[in-house]
């Protein structure tokens, strides 16, 4: 692995969007800020971050000719990574918001964004970002935010919580590449929030609604048995589930 230590950035994930533009980089090539001034999460949201106490890292995979119908299990073992990772360091109650936020119970610490690079119609690699709340105790305004350290009373090693996320993502993106898509998704489906149980969920126009999580899609739309007893599927930018 190629590790990229930075003091301050606006976003790692732009850093390496920068580098992508002139040469894909070397395979595995992590970029790691103490700080983010202008941290990117799903859907255009900010992703705070108190200096020096998270880890808020980007990471180059090269996956040349990767079919982009099949992009959204790179997301499915992103997410499966660090929740594997997490259970090492005794997390509880570790789930995956759908599409990839990292809960324990109901607190979110970790937010996943992951931007592919295609041409021609394949993937050719991923900047897969991710902010973990390692050893952060206080959010401002928000309410469902955790950390590791809150929530189990332990200051982390921020070095050793990144080894041990880097050495699921290579065992992870092992599974992807040798094309264990059913594997894949139903271990990810294992660790859906809410799956199978009643949900609220609410739409761009701010109707609320009830249904219950089946699954998702191959393409990683969120299948819901809704009340009229018919499964639709929707996608990131149609509905959210509340908590």
């Amino acid at each position: 692995m190629y590790i990229i230590k930075l003091d301050a950035i606006d976003s790692t994930n732009s850093y390496l969007k920068e580098v992508c533009a002139t040469k894909l980089p070397k395979d595995f090539t992590v970029v790691i800020a103490e700080s983010q001034t202008n941290g990117r999460g799903q859907m255009g949201t900010n992703w705070q971050a108190e200096r020096g106490k998270n880890l808020t890292v980007s990471v180059f995979k090269e996956l040349s000719g990767f079919e982009l119908e099949n992009q959204f299990y790179i997301s499915m073992v992103v997410s499966l990574a660090i929740c594997k990772a997490l259970k090492a360091f005794k997390i509880p109650q570790l789930v995956i918001k759908w599409p990839n936020d990292i809960l324990s119970a109901k607190l979110k610490i970790c937010g996943i964004l992951i931007e592919n690079i295609v041409k021609s119609n394949k993937v050719q690699g991923s900047i897969v970002g991710f902010g973990l709340n390692v050893n952060q105790k206080y959010f401002e305004d928000l309410p469902q935010a955790s950390s590791m350290s809150l929530l189990t009373g332990i200051i982390y090693n921020k070095d050793e919580v990144l080894s041990e996320i880097l050495k699921h993502l290579e065992i992870y993106f092992e599974l992807l590449e040798a094309e264990r898509f059913s594997e894949i998704k139903s271990e990810y489906e294992s660790l859906l929030f809410r799956i199978d149980r009643p949900s609220t969920f609410k739409t761009n126009d701010l109707a609320t609604f009830s249904g219950i999580i089946q699954g998702v899609t191959k393409k990683g739309k969120l299948k819901v048995w809704t009340e009229d007893e018919i499964i639709k599927t929707f996608d990131l930018k149609e509905v959210t589930l509340l908590y």
